[in-house]
C-alpha cells in the first residue's frame, strides 16, 4: 500500500522481473517502474569463476544495472522530456550453501537435487544490491552492497520435496525455494533481514540511498 497520493521526488526503476521485489518495495511505499535487464546472467558468472561468493552477487546486480542505465539512456536520447531524476535499483540472489553458490535450478531434477542437499541445514542467502542515481544523460552517482541472511531449512520429506518442486515454484528462484510462497512451510527460521531474502533488503537498500547522499523519503509519493 502506497504512503501518499502525489508525485516522489525520484522516479524509481526496478530492473527486475521478480514478483516478490515488487511486492516488498511497493508495501514499503515505494511504487516503480519495471525495466528488466537483458543480460547473459550464464556469460557472467563464467567470468566471475574463482571470485568470492559476495562479489559475485554484487558483480551480477552491478551488470544488471548496467543494461537498465543503457536502456533508459537509449530513451532519454530519443525524447528529451523523458528525463526525470531516476534511482535504479538492481538485485541478484544466490544460496551458498557449505562454499558452494547455487541460483535457480530451472529443472526439477535440480530443484530436488538442491533440497536433498540443504533439508535440516542451514545456509546464507546472499543478495547483490546496486543502487544508481540518473540524472539527465549521466549517472551521478552510485553504491553497491551485499547482504547475507542465514535461512535454516525443515528436516522435509522426499515426498514433500517431489511434491513442492511438482508445483513449479523453486524452479526459477534463487535457492530453489520462496519466503512468501509454498516453500515457507520448509522454513525453519531466518537470521537476519528477511525482506533481503525476499529479493531486496530494504535496510541495505536504505543505506546505499545514504551512502549516495538521497533518503528513502526521497522515493515516496508526497502528499497532495
Amino acid at each position: 500500500m502506497g504512503i501518499g497520493i502525489g508525485t516522489p521526488r525520484y522516479q524509481v526503476v526496478l530492473g527486475s522481473a521478480s514478483p516478490a521485489r515488487l511486492s516488498v518495495l511497493r508495501q514499503a511505499g515505494v511504487d516503480p517502474r519495471v525495466l528488466v535487464s537483458d543480460i547473459d546472467e550464464d556469460a557472467v558468472l563464467e567470468s566471475l569463476v574463482g571470485a568470492p561468493p559476495d562479489d559475485v552477487v554484487s558483480r551480477l546486480a552491478m551488470a544488471k544495472a548496467d543494461s537498465v542505465v543503457a536502456a533508459l539512456l537509449t530513451e532519454r536520447t530519443a525524447d528529451a522530456a523523458a528525463r526525470p531524476d531516476t534511482v535504479v535499483l538492481t538485485c541478484d540472489s544466490m544460496l551458498l550453501f557449505r562454499g558452494r553458490l547455487t541460483g535457480k535450478p530451472h529443472t526439477p531434477e535440480a530443484a530436488i537435487a538442491q533440497w536433498h542437499k540443504v533439508r535440516g541445514h542451514s545456509a546464507q542467502l546472499l543478495t547483490g544490491h546496486h543502487l544508481a542515481v540518473l540524472r539527465g544523460l549521466e549517472v551521478t552517482a552510485s553504491a553497491t552492497a551485499t547482504r547475507s541472511t542465514t535461512v535454516s531449512f525443515a528436516p522435509v520429506t522426499d515426498a514433500e520435496i517431489e511434491a513442492y518442486v511438482a508445483t513449479g515454484e523453486p524452479l526459477e528462484v534463487a535457492g530453489g525455494f520462496t519466503l512468501d510462497g509454498l516453500g515457507g512451510w520448509f522454513v525453519d527460521s531466518v537470521d537476519g533481514d528477511p525482506s533481503s531474502v525476499l529479493g531486496i533488503g530494504l535496510p541495505t537498500v536504505r543505506d546505499l540511498l545514504r551512502r549516495v547522499g538521497l533518503s528513502v523519503t526521497d522515493l515516496w509519493a508526497a502528499p497532495a
